[in-house]
């Protein structure tokens, strides 16, 4: 399928055209922080702006590194996180190799889970509690006590992506964001059922194009840099522009 920006071409005969991202538009990078650290009941998670804050496991950390081998040669102009520090801390490799301080981008934090914050959340999902297994089928995290409203999860997650794509347009940009939240941002570019694309992998990277009202996929849930046994070349598979060991650990972004 040739897209609305691909070149005209001449003569009789007429080849397939590459996508090109718009010159007025921005891609994002949604990379999905590293795993955290495992729930206990005991020791439930921290809270921050009333959504839990684990820190990255030593698996995560792992990821983080791999993320920035990837990213590294990739032409990324910025960077950014949200208020929780795994989010931060799964930056952080990049953002050494590349010289860039990551901005903070509070909207784009997980989504609300309300009286299943804290260790809670987990726990309910993997014991196939009813009203976990109520979330999958109604594809919602509304009917979980207390969470966030769909709506205003739809608005602000919207208004984000939004705002960050002006302000970064003809620029390639790393946003290391949460699973449900780069299942919102998906299914609304996608207009597909809401959750979708709510279970990307830790460390894993999807691409979203955005010019004004118009958000194209461009990937999802790529984990190629996080095989065991990845090609020596891997960092050089993220496209190129078409258009013109340990964990660092902070407590806040």
């Amino acid at each position: 399928m040739t897209a609305p920006e691909a070149k005209p071409q001449a003569a009789a005969s007429y080849r397939q055209n590459r996508f090109q991202v718009p010159p007025d538009a921005a891609e994002l990078l949604l990379i999905r922080h590293g795993e955290s650290e495992p729930a206990s009941l005991a020791v439930p998670f921290p809270l921050v702006d009333g959504r839990s804050d684990p820190a990255l496991s030593p698996e995560g950390c792992e990821q983080a590194e791999l993320i920035a081998t990837r990213l590294a040669a990739a032409g990324i102009d910025a960077i950014y996180v949200t208020t929780l520090r795994r989010t931060a801390e799964t930056a952080a490799p990049l953002a050494a190799r590349l010289g860039l301080a990551p901005g903070v981008e509070a909207a784009l934090q997980e989504v609300g889970l309300g009286e299943w914050e804290g260790s809670v959340f987990r726990k309910m999902v993997s014991e196939h509690h009813p009203m976990a297994m109520r979330m999958w089928a109604e594809a919602t995290f509304a009917v979980l006590p207390g969470a966030e409203r769909s709506a205003d999860f739809t608005a602000r997650v919207r208004d984000a992506v939004g705002r960050l794509a002006a302000a970064h347009t003809g620029q390639r940009v790393a946003v290391f964001t949460h699973g449900g939240v780069i299942g919102e941002a998906l299914a609304q570019a996608s207009g597909s059922r809401p959750f979708a694309f709510v279970t990307s992998d830790n460390g894993s990277i999807s691409r979203l194009v955005v010019s004004g009202e118009r958000w194209i996929v461009r990937g999802f849930n790529d984990t190629a840099h996080l095989e065991p046994h990845p090609h020596p070349d891997h960092a050089k598979r993220m496209p190129p522009r078409t258009h013109g060991p340990a964990c660092t650990r902070n407590d806040r972004p």
